[in-house]
């Protein structure tokens, strides 16, 4: 017992030994020469511009410097956010005048409109209310997603040396002499 003990300790402290010091790593050197743009990546980039829209909209479009998108977003959200308001007090006033015909009252703004059009109105403008509140959420979401997805592609290279070029080839078949047509493209970098 004492040996296969012996012999597990010995083989540990070599495998233990054979490890390179965590503390004594040597550091790359990067050379660049003066004319050379070296874009750097930044993979916390869309993550922090998605963070930054959740936070306060339009933040993360001002983060990617997209700053045309920020009325856009805040329209969206302040139409949606004036409807929802605007449907509310009509359900509240709907609400209460049929409320105040059941408790006997006949003094209402609605004078010559049916109990039965009255609930048609609180239940359209609740429906409208429930609306207005999704088209808000939505626009919401769409200003985070929209500067999480402008992060990711400001970080790709997207230059004047980039080109596809489309063309027609049609060449003749060896066999029965009918041309073959097809489409190829060019992809060059420069």
């Amino acid at each position: 017992m004492k040996s296969k003990l012996f012999h597990i300790f010995f083989l540990l402290s070599g495998v233990l030994y054979a490890q390179t010091d965590s503390l004594t790593v040597e550091k790359e050197k990067l050379i660049i020469a003066k004319d050379t743009v070296v874009v750097a990546y930044d993979p916390l980039a869309p993550s922090r511009a998605a963070f930054y829209s959740a936070v306060l909209p339009g933040l993360g479009q001002a983060y990617n410097k997209r700053y045309w998108k920020i009325p856009i977003v805040y329209a969206g959200i302040g139409t949606g956010v004036y409807f929802y308001l605007q449907n509310t007090d009509d359900y509240n006033r709907f609400r209460d005048a049929y409320k105040r015909r059941l408790a006997g009252f006949t003094d209402d703004e609605f004078q010559g409109i049916s109990d039965d059009r009255l609930i048609d109105a609180q239940r359209t403008a609740s429906r409208n209310r429930d609306v207005s509140l999704i088209v808000s959420i939505v626009f919401y979401l769409l200003n985070i997603i929209d500067a999480n997805v402008d992060a990711h592609l400001r970080q790709y290279n997207v230059s004047e040396d980039l080109s596809i070029q489309p063309s027609i080839l049609r060449d003749p078949n060896p066999i029965n002499t009918q041309g073959n047509y097809g489409l190829s493209f060019k992809f060059n970098l420069k």
